[in-house]
């Protein structure tokens, strides 16, 4: 199995829009376990439901959060529309769509969070401090020109990358989304087996990034990408290997 015949299965079948096939587990799976990871409350189930119907049927005690919801049916969005734009590079501005893309009707009117744009206010992950608002724009150029003088992308300079982007965490709220967005669109884009975190990942998924960030120890990240990346192979094996 090889990226090529993923892209192209993932593009065709986009159009298609018929259930149980690649693309279809693919945006149920993706967008439940990446915004699983951010604290969403919706379920696989509830995840499918959306994507189906648009509706969600669930236990009558539970309470639903609009904005999980929300989130849940713009990451569908995004996912398409990554796609829809797979075969021109990466730029600012497509980054900045992205975020649009998923936070699109999350934000109450008055509310201090930019959609589309980079933060205004200062924020951190963890203890490690990020890109002051003011410098984010120089930062996020810096690192596109970084990226860009690599001619021949590996999994590994597309980790790098995510490593660095959440440094800046260039966006108020969702960079982790749009940073594991990023991720699958570049591992496609250069022909590399894509991947998407897996909650029950997200523990080994938060300590590589921290000690890629503050040790410079890239062990523990590469592995986490590199068993997701495994998985995700063994997935469209499944669907693919049989087609023509």
């Amino acid at each position: 199995m090889d990226a090529t015949t993923i892209k192209k299965a993932l593009l065709k079948q986009k159009k298609l829009n018929l259930p149980g096939n690649l693309y279809y587990k693919t945006q149920i799976d993706f967008s439940y376990n990446t915004n699983h990871m951010e604290g969403s409350t919706i379920t696989p189930d509830e995840t499918r439901s959306i994507y189906d119907t648009g509706t969600i049927l669930t236990d009558h005690n539970k309470v639903i959060v609009v904005r999980d919801i929300t989130e849940t049916q713009n990451h569908f969005t995004l996912f398409k529309y990554m796609l829809d734009t797979i075969e021109k590079p990466l730029t600012e501005d497509m980054i900045k769509h992205f975020h649009f893309l998923l936070k699109n009707g999350t934000i109450s009117e008055g509310d201090t969070i930019a959609i589309g744009e980079y933060k205004k206010l200062v924020n951190y992950v963890g203890n490690i401090k990020t890109s002051n608002p003011k410098n984010v724009s120089r930062d996020m150029k810096e690192l596109l020109t970084w990226y860009d003088k690599i001619s021949n992308k590996t999994i590994e300079d597309i980790i790098e990358f995510h490593v660095r982007f959440e440094k800046i965490h260039p966006f108020q709220d969702g960079n982790g989304r749009v940073g594991r967005m990023i991720m699958f669109r570049e591992c496609l884009y250069n022909n590399i087996i894509p991947f998407y975190i897996e909650d029950r990942n997200k523990d080994f998924y938060i300590r590589g990034i921290k000690e890629y960030q503050t040790n410079n120890e890239k062990g523990y990240l590469l592995n986490t990408c590199l068993n997701s990346q495994d998985n995700y192979e063994k997935l469209a094996k499944y669907f693919l290997e049989n087609e023509e």
